[in-house]
């Protein structure tokens, strides 16, 4: 299992969670008092005193609202409630807690606004699955309007704790959830909704997720750094592997770009095979990165034949034509790790079945969303059609984008928070695959070979900032990746540490 302090966990596994919770001797009225006072305790933490509005749903979430009420005033805030529906209908522990709130419960209109400088939302949790309407969605449109700054506790009430799909949601300044975030905090448009997210302690075991087994990860380092290839003191340019790129034409850049970034994620060799035309073009751009001339149709699949090849990639600037297929399926057959990007991807649009048949060895596919509804059931959200598709054709899918999803046929499923918008530029997603593609040169395992390219690529433009251009990010990488292994070195440290006991 990957590591579960990345671990989200969807709205039934989250009632799982709770359930043995309650099952190991935690009564569910503590689950919500601990729920309710760290949001209290966020609000403290966050702002200074002011009149505040909590608006309770008549579920749980609207008993950790009035958990949240109460220690608020005792902390000597100015506190009002307001509950969406009769008291009567609170039931088991949040009428509880509903009942040790002392002060009044005021309708669900907009005068309970009047006054107010915070508001806390607790009407719905994540478990929402209809459109927020009437008194609900009329309030709440009315606190954004007034751009009153609001809290809320689980997700923003209209946002898919699964999905990310938001129906009637208005953006809140700040997000308490309680032991795991969900996808939905990840996903958009949830995280746009979301502002920061607090992940409080509730007193939830962390054993349950031994029980629940969790398949859907937050993307970061802690997933997949024990497996970041770095060289040895007895490697050399062949134990490092050997990436090879079918380079397009007339549109040179794209593969070179990958060819770059597959040199820079670690690859102790390069090479980009071209067409005969091209290959003065390649190399004068080109240094440490080789070039090879192909002049007759049966040199690409002769050049396959070398065993010293470790990993392919084909689609950057390749075309969608019936060569791009044929290069593809021949990477394809040789078993060996093989990335479709792009163009390559494109080419069987026509015939989409075939990749169910042909992958038979390691393969990562790199699409955004318009290349992935050519080959793949668009239909759905985002995580289960990229589950699906990864599942169906037996490659790991990484659909591309602000909250790029990477997928694995056995259904585990990564999520990316770490794409800055300045990666929304032209040849990013080549130098994307590139970055696959070295990694997978080096023996890492596709699926975290997959993540942590999407990682690194992220925060090397997190690194640059504004004014970036999809060049600058190969050069990038080297800094990246130093922090990372210094990271990795000092976590050995410790672990040898404890392991002989020295302190």
């Amino acid at each position: 299992m990957l590591n579960s302090t990345e671990a989200l966990l969807n709205v039934h596994q989250m009632g799982e969670a709770d359930r043995l919770s309650i099952a190991g001797g935690t009564p569910g009225f503590v689950l919500m008092e601990n729920a309710g006072a760290s949001v209290a305790r966020e609000v403290l933490a966050h702002w200074s005193v002011r009149p505040i509005t909590v608006l309770c749903g008549p579920g749980n979430n609207g008993g950790d609202g009035f958990v949240a009420a109460r220690h608020l005033a005792k902390a000597g805030w100015a506190v009002r409630v307001a509950l969406l529906g009769p008291s009567e209908r609170l039931k088991g522990d949040a009428r509880h807690h509903a009942n040790l709130w002392k002060g009044a419960v005021e309708p669900l209109t907009l005068d309970v606004l009047q006054g107010a400088g915070l508001v806390v939302d607790a009407l719905f949790g994540s478990g929402l699955s209809r459109p927020l309407e009437g008194a609900a969605a009329e309030t709440l449109a009315s606190v954004a309007r007034l751009k009153l700054p609001i809290i809320s506790i689980d997700v923003p009430s209209g946002v898919m704790g699964d999905t990310g799909e938001a129906t009637g949601a208005v953006p809140a300044a700040l997000t308490v959830t309680f032991f795991r975030k969900k996808p939905g905090h990840l996903l958009l448009p949830g995280r746009m909704l979301c502002g920061e997210v607090v992940v409080t302690d509730i007193g939830t075991p962390k054993s349950v997720l031994d029980t629940i087994q969790p398949d859907t990860f937050q993307n970061g380092p802690t997933l997949w750094l024990a497996e970041l290839p770095h060289p040895g003191l007895a490697s050399n340019k062949y134990t490092r592997g050997h990436a090879l790129i079918s380079g397009g034409y007339p549109m040179t850049g794209a593969a070179r770009m990958a060819g770059r970034a597959s040199a820079r994620a670690g690859a102790g060799l390069t090479t980009i095979a071209v067409s005969e035309v091209a290959l003065p073009i390649y190399a004068a751009a080109l240094t440490s990165i080789m070039v090879r001339p192909l002049v007759a149709p049966a040199d690409f699949p002769r050049l396959l034949e070398d065993r010293r090849l470790t990993a392919f990639l084909i689609g950057p600037g390749a075309g969608g034509g019936e060569e791009t297929k044929a290069r593809a399926l021949a990477m394809l057959g040789t078993g060996r790790p093989t990335v479709l990007d792009a163009d390559a991807i494109t080419a069987f649009e026509s015939d989409p079945a075939v990749l169910e048949k042909v992958i038979t060895g390691f393969c990562v596919m790199t699409p955004h969303e318009g290349e992935f509804k050519r080959v793949f059931d668009p239909t759905g959200d985002r995580l289960s059609r990229t589950r699906a598709a990864a599942r169906r054709c037996g490659a790991v899918i990484v659909l591309k984008g602000a909250d790029t999803i990477i997928a694995a046929p056995d259904g585990l499923a990564i999520i990316n928070a770490n794409a800055p918008p300045t990666l929304a530029t032209a040849g990013a997603g080549d130098v994307l695959s590139g970055i696959v593609l070295g990694l997978l040169a080096q023996g890492m395992p596709p699926f975290i070979a997959a993540a942590a390219a999407v990682w690194l690529h992220g925060e090397a433009a997190n690194a640059f900032g504004p004014g970036l251009i999809a060049e600058d990010l190969p050069d990038l990488l080297p800094g990246v990746l130093r922090d990372l292994l210094a990271r990795a070195r000092d976590m050995r440290k410790g672990e040898d540490c404890v392991r002989h006991g020295i302190e």
